[in-house]
């Protein structure tokens, strides 16, 4: 499924090179995450974002982007000393797709939805890295809505939110919850994007 994406991402990228409409670029900065269900809360999980994207215009105030990036997730317990929960670690190739809208030449804001296929994951507790049970799901389905910041014809800041809607894993059999079927990834990223 990862190949097919990647294989998809290489022949929308080819095809618009010949296109003078054609955007397209890398995007660097970090994600702060939290696992809603894990009986942790905050955003204290810190980690990489690194991706390329192309974008095309479909009117004059708006554009359709497509992205592919590395991120790193999950969730930290700064007290795992006291409390002995674990905490999480996960990183995923996303590929999310938005639909862009220009506000005025400086503010944009986007909508979309993306998904990420799992790379690695484990669970962290006092003692180093112990087995994830039940298992991570190997996808996972998001919705996001962000803002651009335009700071040059090239650079742009971008600040996104994003919360899974599926659950990236469920509970063990012994807890079952009528409307929590699981835990969910929630981001909250700050990400350069600059225009090659």
């Amino acid at each position: 499924m990862k190949k097919k994406f990647l294989f998809l991402f290489i022949i929308l990228i080819s095809n618009n090179v010949k296109s003078q409409n054609f955007k397209g670029g890398l995007i660097g900065g970090v994600s702060t995450s939290q696992v809603s269900g894990d009986n942790l809360s905050g955003y204290n999980k810190a980690g990489l974002f690194l991706g390329v994207f192309t974008q095309l215009p479909v009117s004059a105030i708006s554009n359709i982007k497509m992205e592919m990036n590395f991120i790193q997730k999950g969730s930290r317990n700064p007290k795992m000393n006291k409390n002995g929960i674990p905490d999480i670690s996960t990183s995923y190739l996303e590929v999310p797709i938005s639909l862009n809208y220009n506000q005025n030449e400086l503010l944009s804001i986007e909508s979309g939805i993306q998904i990420a296929f799992l790379l690695s994951s484990k669970d962290n507790d006092v003692n180093g890295s112990v087995n994830s049970d039940p298992p991570f799901d190997k996808t996972d389905i998001s919705a996001f809505i962000g803002m651009y910041y335009h700071y040059s014809e090239k650079i742009s800041l971008n600040t996104r939110f994003g919360n899974s809607i599926l659950p990236i894993r469920g509970y063990d059999t012994e807890r079952i919850f009528i409307f929590k079927r699981g835990q969910y990834n929630t981001v909250l990223s700050f990400t350069i994007h600059y225009i090659i």
